[in-house]
C-alpha cells in the first residue's frame, strides 16, 4: 500500500473519459481509466476518492478492469472494493480502494471501468413550485477528475434528460450540445485537481423515494413462494404549492402537471401470478398487468397523481412457482431471489427484507453480494408450534444496481412437511370422538340425590310462581275495565251496560279465585317456596282489598246515578274511596317487581 501513496515511486499516466448520467433521479457517473505504471515498483491497488458532498449520498460502486496486451485485452474481471484511511491523504475526503486481480509491474497498463450511482444528488431549484411550472434542478460536480494522480488527458460528458438547460458552469472547452454538455479534452491535470461546476435544467421524471419498504418472502414447500412488498413512497421533487386543478390537469396532463408521476412500472418474474395493488381503503383497480415468457410487468397509478411533496402508501403481493427459486444441493435447499424492488425508478432511503422460512428449518445462512445488516427473528402463523425462523435482512440508500440475486441456505426434514396435515386430521379425528361420546353419554345427575330433588322443586315453585303472576295480572286486568266501564258511564249514561260489565267481572274474578287457591295450597306446601310465600300471601291479601273497593265504588256510582241523587255526599263518600283504591294499587304493582325479582 506504500507504494501506492508515494508519488517518488509510482507515476500514473492515464486518460480518463467521464460520463454522468442526469436522466433521471439516480445520478450514474461512468468513468473508464486507462493507466500506466511508469514507476519502478508494482502496485496492487488503486485509490478512488469522493468529496464529501457526493459520499453520503453514494449508494453503490463498482470497479472491473481489462489488462491490456498489445492490441488484445483480457475479460473483464470485477474489484473488490473497501473503504480506507490512506496516510497522507485530505481526510476531507472519502476513499475506496480498489484491489487488483495481480500486481501492475513498471511500464504495465490496464483499463479501469468505474460505476458509481448516487441518491440525492439533484437539488430542485427552486424548491417550490406550482402544478404549472416545469421542475428544474441543479447538479454540482467537477470538471476535472478528482484523482490523487496525475491525469493526462481528460473529457467530461453531461448527460441530460432534455434540452432545456436554465444554466452551466462555462469553462475552457465547453460546448452544449442538444442534451448533453462537454467539457474537454484538458490534458496534464495535477494531483486532486477541483474545478466545480453546476448545471441547471429541467427534470420532470419521476423523483418516486420510498421512505420505507418492507419485502416478505414467504416459502411454503407446498409449491409457492409468496412476495408481499409494503411501500411507503413519496415525491421528492420540488415542493407543489397551490391549489391543485384536476381539470387542469385532466385536460392538459404534461402542462398542468409535468412534474407529478402518474405510474410506476413494477417489472416481475415471467411467471407471477395471482397479483394483487392495494391500499388501506382496500383494491385499487387502476392498474394493468401483462407479460410474456421472459417477464410479467405490473403498471400501477397511484389513486391520485403525485406532485412534490404529497405521499402515498400501498402493497402489491404475487405469487412464484416454488421450483423457479427454490434448489437443492448436497442435503441443503437454498432460495436464490432477487434483492431490491422491481421498480426500477426507485430510491429507497430504508428496505427491509424479510425471509420467512417453513417451521423446521436450521442451519441458516445467507450470501448477499453487498454489505447488510441481518439479524433474525420467528414469526408464528397458522399451525405453527414452534414458529417459523425469519432472516431479516436491512439496507439504506438503495438503487436499481442493488437488485441482484442473492441466496439463504437451510436445512429442512422432509418428514415436517406432514406435520400440519396430521395436526388437522387428529384435531377432527378426535372431535369427531368427542362428540361421539357426547351424543351417546348420559350426564344426567342421579334422580335419587338431593341435589336433584331440590332442583326439581324449585322448578316447580318456579312454575307456580309464574302461574300464580299471571292470575294478578289478568285480575288487575278486570279492575282496569270496571274502571272504564264508569268513565263509559259518564259519558253515554248507559247504565245497564256498566251492571252488565259489572256482572262480567264477577264471573271472572270467582274464576280466577278457584285457580289462586290451588296455586296458593301448593306454595304454602313446599319448602322451596317458603322464602317468597310471604310476599304472596300479603299480595293475596292487598288484591282482595283493593278488589272490594273497587266494587264499593262501582256500586255507590251505579246507585246515584239510576237515582238521580248525585251530592256532595256522594262525590265526598267516592273520592275517599279512590284514594283508597289508589294507593293500594301502588302496593299492589309493587309487590309483583319484588316477586318477579326472587
Amino acid at each position: 500500500m506504500a507504494q501506492l501513496l508515494k508519488s517518488e515511486l509510482v507515476w500514473w499516466r492515464s486518460f480518463n473519459l467521464l460520463l454522468v448520467d442526469l436522466t433521471s433521479q439516480h445520478v450514474r457517473l461512468f468513468t473508464t481509466l486507462k493507466v500506466e505504471n511508469n514507476g519502478t515498483d508494482s502496485v496492487s491497488e488503486v485509490l478512488l476518492p469522493f468529496p464529501d458532498h457526493q459520499s453520503k449520498n453514494l449508494a453503490f460502486l463498482t470497479a472491473t478492469t481489462t489488462e491490456e496486451k498489445g492490441k488484445s485485452k483480457s475479460s473483464s474481471q470485477a474489484l473488490p472494493i473497501k473503504v480506507v484511511n490512506p496516510e497522507g491523504m485530505p481526510i476531507s475526503l472519502a476513499w475506496y480502494s480498489a484491489s487488483l486481480p495481480k500486481e501492475l509491474g513498471k511500464g504495465g497498463q490496464l483499463t479501469l471501468e468505474i460505476r458509481a450511482v448516487f441518491t440525492h444528488a439533484l437539488r430542485p431549484f427552486p424548491e417550490k413550485i406550482t402544478q404549472a411550472d416545469a421542475q428544474l434542478v441543479v447538479f454540482q460536480d467537477s470538471a476535472y477528475y478528482l484523482s490523487p494522480y496525475v491525469v493526462k488527458a481528460q473529457s467530461f460528458t453531461v448527460k441530460l434528460p432534455e434540452p432545456r438547460v436554465e444554466s452551466y458552469t462555462k469553462l475552457e472547452n465547453a460546448k452544449l450540445s442538444g442534451s448533453e454538455i462537454k467539457y474537454g479534452p484538458y490534458e496534464n491535470i495535477p494531483p486532486f485537481s477541483y474545478t466545480p461546476i453546476v448545471v441547471h435544467f429541467a427534470s420532470n421524471g419521476p423523483f418516486a423515494v420510498a421512505k420505507d419498504l418492507v419485502r416478505e418472502i414467504e416459502i411454503s414447500h407446498w409449491g409457492n413462494v409468496q412476495i408481499t412488498e409494503h411501500y411507503n413512497l413519496i415525491h421528492a421533487g420540488a415542493e407543489s404549492i397551490g391549489e391543485f386543478s384536476r381539470l387542469d390537469y385532466q385536460a392538459r396532463p404534461y402542462l398542468r402537471g409535468a412534474s407529478a408521476f402518474r405510474h410506476l412500472i413494477a417489472k416481475l418474474p415471467p411467471r407471477a401470478h395471482s397479483v394483487y395493488y392495494r391500499d388501506e381503503i382496500g383494491n385499487i383497480s387502476t392498474s394493468n398487468l401483462w407479460g410474456d415468457s421472459t417477464k410479467t410487468l405490473l403498471e400501477i397509478e397511484p389513486r391520485y397523481p403525485l406532485f412534490g411533496g404529497w405521499k402515498t402508501s400501498f402493497t402489491i403481493g404475487y405469487g412464484l412457482p416454488l421450483h423457479d427459486f427454490l434448489f437443492q444441493s448436497e442435503g441443503q435447499r437454498f432460495l436464490n431471489i432477487s434483492f431490491g424492488s422491481p421498480m426500477n425508478e426507485l430510491v429507497i432511503d430504508n428496505l427491509i427484507v424479510k425471509v420467512i422460512l417453513p417451521e423446521g428449518s436450521k442451519d441458516i445462512t445467507v450470501s448477499v453480494p453487498f454489505p447488510i445488516k441481518e439479524w433474525q427473528e420467528m414469526k408464528f402463523s397458522h399451525l405453527d408450534m414452534v414458529g417459523r425462523p425469519v432472516v431479516v435482512l436491512e439496507k439504506t440508500n438503495v438503487v436499481p444496481e442493488h437488485n441482484q440475486y442473492f441466496q439463504v441456505k437451510y436445512r429442512f426434514n422432509n418428514l415436517s412437511l406432514f406435520r400440519e396435515p396430521l395436526m388437522l386430521i387428529s384435531g377432527f379425528f378426535f372431535l369427531f370422538v368427542a362428540c361421539i361420546i357426547y351424543t351417546h353419554a348420559d350426564f344426567t345427575i342421579s334422580k335419587s340425590s338431593a341435589s336433584y330433588v331440590a332442583k326439581l322443586q324449585w322448578d316447580e315453585v318456579q312454575t307456580a310462581i309464574q302461574q300464580f303472576q299471571g292470575v294478578m295480572s289478568r285480575c288487575l286486568a278486570i279492575h282496569d275495565k270496571l274502571e272504564a266501564s264508569l268513565r263509559d258511564l259518564s259519558r253515554t249514561g248507559d247504565a245497564q251496560a256498566c251492571k252488565a260489565a259489572r256482572k262480567a267481572a264477577d264471573s271472572s274474578l270467582k274464576e280466577l279465585s278457584k285457580e289462586l287457591k290451588s296455586l296458593l295450597a301448593f306454595l304454602q306446601s313446599s319448602p322451596q317456596a317458603a322464602q317468597i310465600l310471604p310476599k304472596v300471601d300479603e299480595l293475596v291479601v292487598k288484591e282482595k282489598e283493593l278488589q272490594e273497593k273497587l266494587m264499593l265504588k262501582h256500586s255507590i256510582v251505579v246507585d246515584a246515578f239510576e237515582k238521580r241523587s248525585g251530592g256532595r255526599d256522594t262525590e265526598s263518600r267516592v273520592a275517599s274511596i279512590q284514594q283508597k283504591i289508589t294507593a293500594l294499587r301502588l302496593e299492589v304493582d309493587d309487590l309483583l317487581e319484588v316477586i318477579d325479582e326472587i
